[in-house]
């Protein structure tokens, strides 16, 4: 099991930064992959970028070239730096931790970090 908790949404303008922090209960070379989905009201939720155990990375084409995945691992953390940031990224952001078994794989969410991009 892992508990994650992230940190670091708020309101920007648009064409500004913002760095979302995801920390997990245990050592995220434990983990499978860990990565950021984000939610819109109305919209379903999509995913916005992967990082894996390996440190292969993964983003949606929408945020390809303005976010970055990273991690520190002696702090157990996973961060998503955003840049050159657009309404349309208004969203709930929430961290997301995969761990596979023989047996079955494992997904456990964070609360979520709320991200608004004014116009």
């Amino acid at each position: 099991q892992v508990q994650l908790m992230e940190s670091g949404g708020g309101l920007v303008q648009a064409g500004g930064s913002l760095r979302l922090s995801c920390a997990a209960s245990r050592s995220i070379f434990s983990i499978n992959a860990m990565g950021w989905y984000r939610q819109a009201p109305g919209k379903q939720r999509e995913l916005v970028a992967t990082i894996t155990s390996g440190g292969s990375t993964n983003y949606a084409d929408s945020v390809k070239g303005r976010f970055t995945i990273s991690r520190d691992t002696a702090e157990n953390t996973v961060y998503l730096q955003m840049s050159s940031l657009k309404p349309e990224d208004t969203a709930v952001y929430l961290c997301n931790a995969r761990i596979a078994t023989r047996n079955r794989e494992y997904i456990y969410w964070g609360q979520g970090a709320q991200v608004t991009v004014s116009s």
